[in-house]
């Protein structure tokens, strides 16, 4: 259903759709405001409470391998039902969602999935994920009936990945100025670089090295690195990567479990991803470059105001707290370090 008109229409409509949360204030786009490049200027985000994790920005996403800054989860689809149910973000559970489709959506979710299952004897409220209420009242159901709310609840997440599989990042200077190279014209006007531009992409991909992680299309690698990034004091210990990998390993809406599309060939990532290693330990995926100079803070969880800061970081390259950091001093001048934000500011205008 990801490239289906209809499929994509659904989704958008619940990803604006504040009823698809427990007390009806929280949607998709709470935190992945339309008019800020699908986040939310926080350092972390807030939705019925406070995550512990920056909201990334949604342009480009289907071409992700990855989700979440850990990548616990394999798909987009997969990746939109996580905030459905956690008690910080949306806080619903997929009883209740499934009963919510079926009164408010009900002809055009069957006329893109078929259907809809009998509801009639499931609970109000039930989910594996929820409230202990909630978890007995899962524990109850009878399985077929469970994998029918399943079902339902999959196909909610295919709806509202298919309406942002259509977010895509507009054109910038940057993209001018290599077309312009590419086809051997001479970049003219906002298309040319100054000469501080051209001193920060040379730095990019040569004495910087940003290019070894920050690169293709996206400016990522869709990898996980840990590049010694401070923890932030008052949240809950965050190991990155590591503790991921079971979670995306255990999820049932997997590309290995019964709710994908296609068949198991398409799992190269789960079947092949690195599973264990320091490599891992607060390793974070690298975020697209395109249109990061226009919203700050940066980092998985906004540990830095500006981009200034963050090539200190780099050009500092502090040790991480756990793990090994990826990254090594750099020792920039200032000259340097501002011509990379100047370089930067190309992939934002």
């Amino acid at each position: 259903y990801a490239d289906v008109p209809a499929a994509a229409a659904l989704g958008s409509t619940l990803f604006f759709d504040a009823g698809m949360s427990r007390d009806g204030t929280v949607s998709c786009s709470t935190c992945h405001k339309i008019d800020r490049q699908f986040q939310d200027d926080l350092p972390q985000a807030v939705g019925v409470g406070r995550t512990n994790r920056r909201t990334m920005p949604l342009a480009g996403v289907a071409r992700d391998p990855w989700f979440f800054w850990d990548g616990r989860r394999d798909s987009l689809w997969a990746q939109a039902l996580t905030p459905l149910e956690n008690p910080l973000e949306q806080a619903g559970n997929r009883a209740a969602f499934a009963h919510y489709i079926k009164n408010r959506f009900g002809e055009r979710y069957e006329r893109i999935f078929g259907p809809l299952p009998d509801l009639s004897t499931v609970p109000a409220n039930a989910s594996p994920l929820g409230t202990e209420a909630e978890k007995a009242a899962w524990s109850a159901m009878p399985a077929g009936q469970a994998d029918d709310v399943n079902r339902v609840f999959t196909n909610i997440g295919k709806a509202i990945a298919a309406f942002e599989r259509s977010i895509e990042p507009p054109e910038t200077r940057f993209d001018r100025f290599a077309i312009d190279l590419a086809t051997g014209a001479r970049p003219e006007g906002d298309a040319a670089f100054s000469p501080e531009e051209i001193l920060g992409l040379k730095l990019f991909i040569g004495k910087a090295n940003c290019v070894t992680c920050h690169n293709g299309p996206r400016f990522t690698d869709n990898a996980f690195h840990n590049t010694g990034v401070p923890p932030v004091k008052d949240l809950p210990p965050d190991r990155g990567r590591v503790d991921a990998v079971a979670q995306v390993q255990a999820d049932p809406f997997n590309c290995f479990g019964k709710f994908r599309d296609g068949d198991a060939s398409a799992c190269r990532e789960l079947r092949f991803m690195v599973k264990d290693g320091e490599q891992l330990v607060r390793a974070y995926k690298t975020p697209s470059l395109r249109g990061a100079a226009t919203r700050p803070p940066y980092m998985h969880a906004g540990q830095f105001s500006s981009l200034d800061e963050v090539i200190e970081h780099y050009s500092k390259a502090p040790a991480s707290v756990e793990g090994a950091s990826e990254v090594h001093p750099l020792d920039l001048s200032d000259r340097e370090r501002a011509a990379l934000v100047a370089f930067l500011k190309t992939l934002s205008e």
